[in-house]
């Protein structure tokens, strides 16, 4: 298995040590590590398996010596729910990227691109199984309070689920009735880059979470 790319041991530390007040700031940990092993890959559905499943197996071993403060319920649902919204970036990349090559004339007919459309409508299974393959390696401690929040979200769908589904809808509309007057140079420049695309995405995650950050950074300053 790759090393993970953020921090494992602070965030199992986190988990061990938080308080029933400090749950929720769990949801922001998960979703910050989360993003930040994404971005040091190519973000195909292979690398988003292998990222979920090591946040979720380090939030299991965390969240394993807290269980007797009768609060694992409430820390896994907010585990789910950051990796749920690290997961809304990786779609939102991935719509920027296929707007992008629709404006400059791109069609399903790129194999390329039909791949990345089928990749997005799959982005909610990839989630949840591999956070269901992890959690079940937690032990028996854990067992119950999972079934529970795993019970939730597959009842519920996630966000990033309603968010694939509608960026697939719009695309795929797009493509099939979008009428152009596109010069060859255009259209050749859409299957260039529709042959890089899971770079594409890549890099148009790292430039939204720069700017989030950006703009976390400027509310902090403004604040002093």
């Amino acid at each position: 298995m790759p090393k993970p790319s953020f921090d494992q041991q602070a965030m199992i530390d986190q988990f061990a040590q938080a308080s029933a007040k400090g749950a929720e700031q769990l949801r922001k940990t998960v979703h910050d590590a989360t993003l930040q092993a994404l971005q040091g890959r190519e973000l195909s559905l292979k690398n988003i398996r292998g990222v979920i499943g090591q946040v979720t197996q380090a939030v299991s071993a965390g969240a394993a010596s807290n269980v007797g403060a009768g609060q694992a319920e409430a820390m896994l649902d907010n585990a789910v729910a950051g990796i749920d919204d690290a997961l809304l970036k990786a779609v939102e990349a991935n719509r920027m990227a296929l707007q992008r090559l629709v404006d400059q004339g791109a069609t399903l007919r790129e194999t390329q691109l039909k791949k990345a459309l089928s990749d997005l409508e799959k982005m909610e299974d990839t989630m949840m199984a591999a956070v269901t393959k992890a959690a079940a390696g937690a032990g028996d401690a854990l067992s119950g309070p999972w079934a529970q929040v795993l019970e939730k979200f597959n009842v519920s769908g996630t966000q990033t689920g309603a968010k694939a589904s509608g960026t697939v809808e719009q695309m795929a509309t797009q493509m099939q009735t979008a009428v152009r007057e596109t010069r060859a140079a255009s259209l050749k420049a859409a299957q260039t880059l529709a042959e890089s695309y899971t770079a594409l995405v890549s890099g148009v995650l790292i430039g939204l979470s720069d700017a989030l950050r950006a703009g976390s950074t400027a509310k902090t300053t403004r604040k002093k």
